[in-house]
């Protein structure tokens, strides 16, 4: 059974299990938190394992190392009393029985037959030890043991002749380690203590850190909101953080690129309606005219419906490029790619165009540095180059002249369109490719254009992966250069 698909989901098959919701572990304040948490447990923990480590493996070894020297002083005076051919002094009995109650141990002495001949405990009197222990000391080395599991330490000291050449027996000392275990058992206790209380300070402390952390991503969160009800001229500014600092500026750059968009929509808008307005208005004034007057000439007449007749042409154009446009901004577009000789195409762009540059005496010439074949939808190229060129024709002088180059390299390839026509002022550069954008607009009403040619080449080219730009002195002429991909990267499109 599941509940919401919520923060918990309870499974009941028997068993009920509860499960937090994935967007409890992404949230940033929690896991804040968590990693606060868990860097200042782990170094504490570890600390605290550390040093009751430490205290036992030290106190084990200055234990050791006392056992140690007592059983080497029993040693001697088991010698000087020779205790081991008669283990009836009651001096080295007192000793032993001194040694026993004072570390809560066990010693038993062996003699060189590995026969025990005394046992503080009275347990192994009489029996054969033939341990590791026992054998190696016999060989007249020293052993010490540490059994944390059974808690003790085991000694076995040689017990050697009086010349110090052979071993006789051997002194095993085996001692209680509870005090030592107690006292780790203590430690762990006052220690996990300490850093129960050390984590709930630290969870206090992390609660507010992360507050500090999530609190400019709420403002910015917020600020964001805003926008999707109505963008407002509020600059965020979010400097908590080197990170937040840079959202806010990135966000402040969409903001300005939102409001741009939005002021060329409305532009756009307005533009188009104006362009079809104005070919409807001058119709309508023409059909007026002739409508409010008798007997109109036939002469007249013909002049007002070919003036009619241009207008319905200009509104039809208009519209013509408007939907190229619009295919060319559609996302997801039908891209015809085939390969194009590209010299061939452009000699047919020229030649349509020719009889153009003639009515304006324009001299046109083309120059090819090498053969070229590309990948191209050709109809949305043909589109760029034509406007390029017929631009240059129609913003040309009299008896001036275009000139049209095509080149490539290993990668892309080249074409540069230049003419000796009036040029565009710098401070208009920027805006050319702009929809419905003239730099001079009573010259282009004159000619005739739309508006749209450039920005329906700068979309034709963008389609394409490739870039186009404008150089231009006013007065002397403009060049636009092309520069396409030989080989179209349809990967792209997605």
């Amino acid at each position: 059974m599941y509940i919401r698909s919520g923060e918990w989901v309870i499974i009941s098959r028997g068993k009920i299990r509860f499960k937090f919701k994935d967007k409890i572990f992404r949230n940033l304040r929690f896991r804040v938190i968590v990693i606060t948490m868990l860097a200042g447990f782990l170094p504490c923990a570890a600390a605290l394992f550390g040093l009751v480590h430490f205290y036992e493996a030290r106190a084990v070894s200055l234990r050791t190392a006392e056992i140690q020297n007592q059983c080497t002083i029993l040693s001697n005076q088991l010698k000087s009393y020779q205790y081991l051919d008669n283990p009836t002094s009651e001096v080295i009995n007192a000793n032993l029985t001194q040694l026993t109650n004072i570390y809560s141990g066990r010693v038993m002495i062996i003699d060189e037959n590995l026969k025990v001949i005394k046992d503080t405990y009275s347990l192994d009197d009489g029996k054969t030890d033939v341990s590791e222990n026992v054998v190696r000391c016999m060989k007249g080395e020293s052993t010490n043991v540490y059994d944390r599991e059974n808690r003790y330490i085991e000694v076995a000291s040689p017990i050697m002749q009086k010349g110090g050449e052979q071993v006789d027996g051997v002194l095993i000392a085996s001692v209680s380690t509870d005090t030592i275990e107690d006292t780790v058992s203590i430690l762990y206790t006052q220690g996990s203590g300490i850093i129960c209380i050390a984590m709930i300070l630290l969870g206090i402390a992390s609660v507010f850190f992360a507050d500090r952390v999530v609190r400019p991503l709420h403002k910015i969160t917020g600020a964001i909101e805003n926008v999707t009800e109505g963008y407002t001229d509020d600059v965020l500014h979010v400097d908590t953080f080197t990170e937040t600092r840079q959202m806010s500026e990135a966000f402040n750059k969409m903001l300005g690129r939102l409001k741009m968009l939005d002021e060329s929509r409305e532009e756009f808008v307005s533009n188009v309606s104006h362009e079809l307005k104005t070919p409807m208005t001058s119709m309508k004034v023409l059909a007026d005219s002739l409508l409010e007057q008798d007997n109109v000439p036939v002469e007249m007449y013909q002049e007002f419906m070919g003036d009619i007749a241009k207008e319905i042409d200009r509104e039809n154009q208009i519209i013509i490029d408007l939907l190229s446009l619009v295919k060319m901004d559609k996302t997801g577009q039908n891209m015809n790619i085939r390969s194009v000789n590209i010299n061939e195409l452009l000699e047919q762009i020229m030649k349509r165009l020719r009889p153009i540059a003639e009515k304006k005496n324009v001299e046109m010439v083309m120059e090819s540095f090498r053969p070229v074949s590309a990948e191209i939808d050709e109809t949305k190229f043909s589109l760029a180059v034509s406007n390029l060129v017929e631009n240059a024709i129609k913003y040309n002088r009299d008896n001036g002249w275009v000139h049209v180059s095509l080149n490539a390299d290993h990668k892309y390839f080249y074409i540069k369109v230049e003419d000796s026509g009036i040029g565009i002022p710098e401070k208009d550069q920027a805006h050319i490719f702009e929809r419905f954008y003239r730099v001079d607009k009573s010259h282009s009403r004159e000619i005739g254009g739309t508006g749209l040619g450039l920005a329906i080449a700068r979309s034709a080219v963008i389609v394409h992966r490739g870039s186009i730009k404008v150089y231009s002195v006013e007065g002397e002429g403009t060049t636009f250069t092309v520069r396409i991909p030989l080989i179209y990267a349809a990967s792209l499109e997605g």
